[in-house]
């Protein structure tokens, strides 16, 4: 099961429960939550599950990022880390433009030259890292123009030449089957499924002919039709449910382990052997032994950053999108960009929402319009605050103050807080700096 604070609960209380991962940077190393400190006494692994290193952006892994991913692995005792086939991140001193945050995990182009930068970030990554990487295949609403491999292909490829494990995502096959019309059984024909590191499994909804990867919703039958497709050529070493909102009850987060337990039961009654289905050439088990293939040179890098930099800013800062891309489905993902955006702001800063109510949302989505995420989530929180307050302050003086002063504590400008005068000190202060 995916720990979650919100269901931690719930999970520990789980029969069966064998294994947990959670999203590495949510987790501070040297303050594990007692929840999870009391399942590895128990004996249940914990899988750190990165979001943030963007392993197919075209600047190589940050050392920063990636010391921070073995540091979360040591403390949580894990038999691997994980991570997503996505870019993050754009822009910068490689394309002389500022840098770009998607806040969201954005496909990369399925091409010789981009998987040449991608298993030379993986390799690096490998090499930092204390446990074995196991990388994930993301859902996309859209594809790369003049993309030169099947979703199959390009994992093979990746998995051959770095060694590198596989977290195969039955959910984002499903979705890559409903939005770009992809075969998920012919990803599953092309895998090499003896780098099967374990499966994850989630549910979704399908509006206006889209399907969206929610995480938020019941695991529906065509995704779980995958998983038997998967179970059916190998035993999976792990499957694990994704939920990271609108929880349900306990009782319905049990059902839906076991309707995944028995689904891979059922597939795997009439499973060929193992090793009658090895392939030639199979992955090895690490990094050690694996094809290297082609080298991506500094000029590929430039050339996937001026390309992931272009298609970030249509997304992100509404400038015209790249020739060839589907023009409607990146309306459609900028829309989902931002929508995510105002929801995470909202989950690091309550505050926020209960002090503007209703017009949180709206007020959010209006600044949002053309101010990329540059500097995380909890600067954009203050930049958000801030912006109200000068662009469209609230007409009620009680929510106006609230704002204010929400603003001044959070951006470290209260430093006289307690004494008589700090309060003039800090509307002297925000007085000026409205100026």
């Amino acid at each position: 099961m995916g720990w979650r604070p919100a269901i931690a609960e719930a999970v520990e209380a789980m029969a069966g429960i064998e294994w947990v991962e959670v999203v590495a940077e949510n987790v501070c190393p040297g303050h594990l939550p007692d929840s999870l400190r009391r399942l590895r006494e128990r004996g249940v692994a914990v899988v750190p599950h990165g979001v943030g290193l963007g392993l197919g952006g075209a600047e190589r892994p940050d050392p920063v990022r990636l010391a921070a991913l073995a540091e979360r692995a040591e403390a949580l005792g894990s038999p691997l880390v994980t991570e997503h086939i996505a870019f993050v991140r754009a822009g910068g001193e490689r394309t002389a433009s500022r840098g770009l945050e998607a806040g969201h995990l954005l496909p990369v182009p399925r091409t010789r030259e981009g998987l040449a930068v991608l298993c030379e970030n993986v390799r690096i990554a490998q090499d930092q890292l204390p446990v074995q990487l196991a990388v994930e295949n993301i859902a996309a609403l859209f594809s790369w123009p003049d993309e030169e491999l099947t979703e199959g292909q390009f994992l093979y490829e990746l998995a051959d030449r770095t060694g590198v494990r596989l977290l195969i995502d039955v959910a984002n096959l499903h979705t890559n089957h409903v939005n770009q019309g992809e075969d998920p059984a012919a990803a599953l024909d092309a895998l090499p499924l003896e780098a099967l590191a374990y499966v994850h499994v989630a549910g979704g909804f399908e509006r206006d002919g889209v399907w969206h990867d929610s995480h938020a919703h019941p695991v529906p039958e065509p995704v779980l039709a995958v998983l038997a497709e998967l179970a059916s050529r190998v035993r999976p070493p792990g499957v694990l449910l994704e939920r990271d909102e609108r929880f349900p009850s306990a009782a319905e987060l049990e059902a839906e382990v076991a309707k995944i337990r028995r689904t891979v039961a059922v597939a795997g009654r009439d499973r060929v052997p193992v090793g009658a289905a090895a392939r030639p050439g199979s992955v090895p088990a690490s990094g050690a032994g694996a094809a290297t293939g082609p080298v991506a040179d500094e000029a590929a890098r430039t050339r996937l950053a001026l390309g992931q930099t272009a298609l970030l800013s249509a997304l992100v800062a509404g400038t015209p999108a790249p020739e060839g891309f589907d023009r409607g489905r990146l309306r459609v993902q900028s829309r989902m960009l931002t929508a995510k955006r105002g929801s995470v702001v909202a989950s690091l800063a309550p505050e926020l929402e209960q002090i503007l109510g209703d017009t949180y949302r709206p007020r959010f989505l209006r600044y949002a319009a053309g101010r990329p995420l540059t500097g995380g989530y909890r600067a954009d929180a203050l930049a958000f605050a801030l912006h109200t307050l000068r662009e469209e302050p609230p007409a009620e003086r009680a929510v106006r103050r609230a704002l204010r002063d929400w603003w001044i504590e959070r951006s470290g400008r209260a430093s006289l807080v307690g004494r008589p005068w700090a309060r003039w000190a800090r509307v002297a202060r925000f007085a000026l700096l409205g100026r």
